[in-house]
């Protein structure tokens, strides 16, 4: 659990150190002091929640407690499925991708934890997804699921790229559970 100081919450804030002091001393902003001393710790969900209830910015802060988890499938059916499973107020921010291009760029900009790949897209298009995600260096330790088709022949290629494979048709709950053990396994989640 990552806490703050005064000092660094005024930082995030962009108040007085004091300010900070009498929101913790009045009760809106909770915490805890340390013990034989006067020094306030703040953890981060208090700080998100009081963020929050007073309409200010919360910037990295809940990027840092959110799972990011990009899609790339063209079945909106699947897609609706898996974001039911990992709604935003469990921790989860979900976008989608419906090519390699566009996971690209949205891997860029989004920075996803997971990346779930519905080789129904075509399955030389998902394998080369794959490939060139682990290829560059900022994208070598996401998450990779591939969600492949039950289509009755035995899919074989290389699944070193892959860290976990579902085959439809699949309960997205255990995806969901699989996915929130997975990234709680390298970030805390609130």
């Amino acid at each position: 659990m990552k806490v703050f100081t005064t000092g660094q919450v005024a930082k995030i804030c962009k108040v007085a150190p004091r300010t900070v002091s009498k929101w913790f001393d009045s009760g809106r902003l909770k915490g805890y002091r340390i013990p034989g001393s006067q020094d306030r710790r703040i953890p981060r969900e208090y700080l998100i929640k009081f963020l929050k209830e007073h309409g200010m910015p919360t910037g990295d802060l809940e990027d840092e407690t959110l799972a990011k988890v990009l899609i790339v499938a063209q079945d909106q059916v699947l897609v609706e499925n898996v974001k039911r499973e990992l709604p935003l107020e469990k921790s989860f921010k979900v976008n989608v991708a419906s090519s390699g291009f566009d996971t690209g760029i949205q891997a860029e900009s989004f920075h996803p934890d997971c990346i779930i790949v519905d080789f129904s897209i075509g399955r030389s298009e998902a394998l080369q997804i794959c490939q060139n995600l682990r290829k560059t260096s900022d994208f070598a330790d996401v998450i990779l699921i591939a969600l492949l088709p039950d289509d009755g022949s035995t899919t074989s290629f290389d699944r070193s790229s892959i860290n976990e494979t579902f085959r439809k048709p699949f309960d997205p709950a255990l995806l969901a559970d699989r996915i929130r053990s997975l990234i709680g396994s390298r970030k805390e989640l609130v």
